[in-house]
């Protein structure tokens, strides 16, 4: 349909024009997608009874070593992220290619984190018998929901300049705390060993 440039002028009313901002489902459908993962991962892990074991590697003396030197590489990607993250928004001088460091070592941080989690809900499940333990739980499935929310953000048009690195910034915090209270509890328990 062709909008004829002088209707107004005819006694016809203007088109409406675009909105300048994002509706609020923009939003609202990231958050709730986070919610629903971070709930699901959590009631899964609470309802399923664990196996104890869920995988291990050749070349490793435990699957708490596998978990915590995968924990470790997807934890130093994330800190590559973050560092590329502050080169695509100018607070850091970096490389033109700064974005492409930037996508990469986030997918592999994701990918080297999957395993873990799997292996945390499937062996462990969602456990609250200590305070490291439960802010381990809380915040792993809070990691992937906010995962989940930051992807869906990507692929929207017009959203405020600080959202993503708001998100991006809960993302990281909550990889951190999660690596935190797991690999590096466990190389300090267990001393460094593979």
């Amino acid at each position: 349909m062709t909008v004829d440039p002088n209707a107004a002028t005819q006694g016809f009313p203007s088109p409406p024009s675009a909105p300048d901002r994002p509706g609020a489902a923009r939003y609202l459908v990231p958050a709730l997608v986070a919610c629903a993962v971070a709930v699901g991962l959590g009631a899964y892990g609470t309802v399923h009874d664990p196996a104890g074991t869920a995988f291990n590697l050749a070349g490793f003396s435990s699957t708490g070593a596998v978990k915590s030197w995968l924990a470790t590489a997807s934890f130093g990607f994330a800190v590559v992220q973050l560092v590329s993250a502050l080169m695509v928004y100018g607070r850091l001088p970096g490389p033109s290619w700064a974005g492409a460091l930037h996508r990469w070592s986030g997918r592999v941080a994701f990918l080297t984190a999957v395993p873990v989690a799997v292996h945390c809900l499937y062996a462990l499940g969602y456990q609250t018998y200590e305070p490291r333990v439960l802010w381990h739980s809380l915040l792993g499935c809070f990691f992937f929901g906010v995962f989940s929310a930051k992807m869906l953000l990507l692929r929207s048009e017009r959203l405020p300049g600080w959202l993503l690195p708001i998100v991006g910034g809960l993302v990281f915090a909550a990889l951190t705390v999660v690596w935190l209270t797991s690999a590096l509890w466990f190389f300090r328990t267990f001393g460094v060993t593979t």
